[in-house]
């Protein structure tokens, strides 16, 4: 079996040149690739899925990949994927912490949907301390975070975090 198509899933709140690398390196082994935008209700984000949608579109366009479809999709992967009729899933990796993580993930996948495989990334030795969470910290204290992102989701950090702080500035904070 060959495998033309894959899903890429993650919160991407928002997405950083760590994962902009991961989707460049697997959209040459991919002719059909989307990232799938998780709607995790467990799980605190900064955007609304159709922020984190727009903002990834934009971040895409701005670095020059194009063809990939962005997706929304909350429960289980492996019906998203069913869905939408791709056959691997692809996965980044930056540190042990994510392998143990991924694995159990990968596993699971498969006892759910064996149909499928999980393909993994390394990380580029650049990006591996990079995260959505560090990004949005340093941010936060206006670090310039020009590096770690693309200019179109800066921008929408910065405008988002400003308006987080005028909303607590009102309510009295």
């Amino acid at each position: 079996m060959t495998i033309t198509s894959a899903i890429y899933p993650g919160s991407f709140d928002p997405i950083t040149y760590g994962h902009i690398d991961i989707v460049r390196r697997a959209k040459k082994l991919f002719p059909r690739l989307l990232i799938a935008i998780v709607a995790n209700p467990n799980k605190s984000t900064l955007f609304t899925i159709e922020e984190r949608m727009k903002i990834t579109e934009a971040a895409l366009a701005e670095v020059g990949l194009d063809g990939i479809q962005v997706i929304s999709y909350a429960g289980l992967l492996v019906n998203c994927a069913k869905e939408h009729g791709v056959s691997a899933i692809v996965r980044g990796l930056r540190a042990n912490s994510d392998f143990d993580y991924e694995f159990q993930m990968a596993l699971t996948n498969r006892d759910l949907a064996p149909q499928f495989e999980s393909v993994f990334f390394m990380t580029a030795g650049t990006y591996s301390f990079l995260s959505s969470s560090i990004v949005k910290e340093v941010c936060s204290y206006g670090g310039d975070v020009s590096a770690f992102v693309p200019e179109s989701v800066k921008k929408a950090l910065e405008e988002k975090l400003a308006e987080k702080r005028a909303e607590r500035s009102s309510a009295g904070e």
